[in-house]
Order: structure tokens, then C-alpha cells, then sequence
């Protein structure tokens, strides 16, 4: 037997106790590092859930429990009292039909849309297009009230007044997903395009077969932010709409409140299932937000 073919000794001296010893350290301090950071998140957390919470289970409250005092977070006398007259009193039904056409088809076209634009944005050398990129994040600082008027005369003079086509063409192009998929588009590596070219791949090809794939992580993320602002609108539809078959979830919800006084109990249980929708579509697509791995087609 050679040297080469002798077994090598394990080394258990004083090195492997002191890189234990580092080992251990660096866990601890690490565990100490985010005990503050976890604890001012929990905090946070705290400070936007319990307001959350004291409304959803205001919501199962009497109407006379709401305002007695001492005020409390449970109630004692729960009831789904509320929910039954917040569905009996409000076609809901309908109004959650319309609101769900209005969503998805406005995010789907948004989605679309924003993709195409955020790609030309930032894949395209032209000073037009950087001109267009100003102008388009120009309208992020002029209040969405200055935009109403002329955005009303536009849709009423295209005959889409009181219809729902004229809420979700205005709310197809928005500046928030241009930005969105121009930063996502600027950081994938241009490597990949040229490659594609090379091998005689058209650009429409291109566009579809790999920018748009390696985008689901952007495309999901603003379809969520798009089904909630478009399930949340009500001052557009509110201008928009005077026929009560027609009528949104949110302009249904205020059509609980009376002129003369408010029946809390029934506003905080519509309110609620105006949720649901939200609450379900989030946790449905959560994982798929923001988890993209764009050097996925590259070698190094």
C-alpha cells in the first residue's frame, strides 16, 4: 500500500471546537439581530389587525350592542342578523355579477396592456418611447378627481354612458403596471433576446414565448392590485351608472345607508361580504406574487 493509499486522519484538535464555536455565535447573533425586527412586525401587525378585527366582529353584533358602553371587542350576543338584511334589503346577487365581469375583464385587458407597454418601454431604444414613459408617469401626480371630468365627457361622447364597458375602458391603461413590467422587463438580461433573435425567432414570438412566461410573477401580482382597485371603485361607477340593474358591489353598499339614519348593523355586515371576494382571490394567488427567477433561461 502507497502513501497516497493510506486513510486520512479526521482532524478533531482545538480547529473543529472553534469553528463550532464561530458556528454557534453567528446563529445567536443572527437569532438576536431578528428578535427587534420580528418584534416591530408583530407590532405593525397588531396595529393593522386589531382595527380589522373589532369591524368584522362588530359585524355580529345587535345594532344596540354597537354603541353601549363599556365598548366591547367580542360580542356577547352574536348574531347573523345583520347579514340577512344587508343580503334581503341589496340585490347582491347582481351587484356581484356585475362587479365580477367589470374585474375581470378590466384586469385582463390591463394586464395585457401594461405588459406590452412595459416591454416596448424598456426593451425598445427610442427617444419617443422615453418621452412616452414620462408622460405616462406624469399622470401619477395629478389627483384621479382632476381626471374625472374629462374622462366622463370622453365615455359619454363615445356612447358608453350607463354601461359597463364605459367603467372598464378608462381603467385599461394604468401608469402603476407600465412601471410595474418596464422594471421588471429592464432587469432581464438582454443576452436572452439577442440569443433568440440569432436563432430566427420573430419578435412577436419572442415577446410571447418568452418574455411573457418568465412575467407571471408580475402579471399575477398586478392582476391582484387590479381586481381590488376595480372591486373597491366607487366614485367612477357611481358617475357612470344610474340604472340599479347595473349598480357595483361598493355603489350597492351605499344604497344601504339611509337618508335620515344608518342602520350600522346592516352597512357592516354588506360590508363584509363585499370582502369575501378579495379575501379569496389573495389567498388563492399569494404564493404567485413576486417569485420570479429571471436568469431561469441563462447559463453562466
Amino acid at each position: 500500500m502507497t502513501t497516497t493509499d493510506m486513510p486520512r486522519k479526521v482532524e478533531t484538535g482545538p480547529g473543529r471546537a472553534v469553528l463550532k464555536k464561530r458556528s454557534s455565535g453567528a446563529a445567536t447573533g443572527g437569532l438576536r439581530r431578528a428578535v427587534p425586527a420580528t418584534t416591530l412586525l408583530w407590532v405593525l401587525a397588531a396595529l393593522y389587525g386589531v382595527p380589522v378585527l373589532w369591524f368584522v366582529l362588530s359585524s355580529f353584533k345587535p345594532a344596540g350592542d354597537l354603541f353601549s358602553l363599556p365598548l366591547t371587542l367580542f360580542p356577547t350576543n352574536p348574531t347573523v342578523s345583520g347579514y340577512e338584511a344587508a343580503w334581503d334589503s341589496a340585490n347582491f346577487s347582481q351587484y356581484f355579477i356585475n362587479t365580477t365581469i367589470v374585474c375581470v375583464i378590466a384586469t385582463i385587458l390591463t394586464v395585457g396592456v401594461s405588459c406590452c407597454t412595459g416591454y416596448a418601454l424598456a426593451k425598445y431604444d427610442n427617444k419617443w418611447l422615453k418621452f412616452f414613459f414620462i408622460c405616462i408617469l406624469a399622470t401619477t401626480m395629478l389627483p384621479s378627481e382632476v381626471m374625472l371630468a374629462p374622462q366622463f365627457l370622453v365615455v359619454r361622447d363615445l356612447g358608453l354612458y350607463n354601461s359597463l364597458a364605459g367603467i372598464i375602458l378608462p381603467a385599461v391603461l394604468t401608469a402603476t403596471g407600465c412601471f410595474m413590467f418596464r422594471q421588471f422587463f429592464l432587469t432581464v438580461p438582454d443576452e436572452l433576446i439577442e440569443a433568440a433573435r440569432i436563432d430566427g425567432a420573430p419578435e412577436l414570438k419572442i415577446f410571447l414565448r418568452i418574455m411573457v412566461p418568465i412575467s407571471r410573477p408580475i402579471m399575477l401580482t398586478l392582476a391582484i392590485l387590479s381586481f381590488q382597485w376595480r372591486w373597491n371603485d366607487y366614485i367612477w361607477p357611481l358617475l357612470m351608472l344610474n340604472d340599479p340593474e347595473k349598480f357595483t358591489v361598493q355603489i350597492g353598499i351605499q344604497s344601504l345607508v339611509g337618508a335620515q339614519n344608518i342602520n350600522w348593523s346592516v352597512l357592516l355586515g354588506g360590508s363584509v361580504i363585499s370582502m369575501v371576494p378579495l379575501i379569496v382571490v389573495f389567498l388563492v394567488f399569494q404564493r404567485y406574487v413576486m417569485n420570479a427567477d429571471i436568469n431561469a433561461g441563462l447559463k453562466d
